[in-house]
């Protein structure tokens, strides 16, 4: 594997990374949201990630010299939370039912926050991967002067 080919990884990694943390962030912002464009409230919303064959930048005719194809990561679909909203008691609310129950997305505030940890370390992850492989390259060039 050649060291463009892990910067390749790296960066789809920081890609997927980047699109979970606004997913995230979306779920937070709409933690309350009890009425959406599409009727009902805010359905919390998870991003699901598969392997995918990254190339090289540098071309077909490099990649059949480089060797076999790296795997690398992707955002395979973004999934909508279907189960039933809470429903809290909230009689003078505008969005209220004829019971006064008002119908809120299912988030949990601390559960978001946790996941939305993990994105930015996976991130910074894949930083420090490129990191060590531009250093690697650095290190390279010094010896070849």
């Amino acid at each position: 594997m050649s060291l463009f080919q892990l910067l390749s990884v790296s960066a789809s990694g920081m890609a997927a990374q980047r699109t979970r943390a606004e997913t995230i962030t979306e779920n937070l912002a709409n933690a309350e949201t009890t009425r959406t464009p599409e009727g009902g409230p805010y359905r919390r919303k998870d991003v699901v990630f598969a392997s995918a064959s990254q190339s090289s930048p540098f071309g077909s005719v490099f990649q059949q010299a480089l060797g076999p194809r790296v795997e690398g990561v992707e955002v395979n679909e973004l999934i909508t939370d279907t189960r039933e909203p809470e429903k809290r008691y909230q009689p003078g609310h505008p969005d209220a039912d004829k019971d006064g129950y008002v119908a809120f997305p299912r988030i949990a505030p601390a559960e978001e926050m946790v996941n939305l940890m993990g994105a930015s370390r996976g991130y910074q992850a894949n930083v420090n991967a490129m990191l060590a492989v531009r250093d690697m390259l650095h290190r390279s060039l010094d010896m070849l002067k």
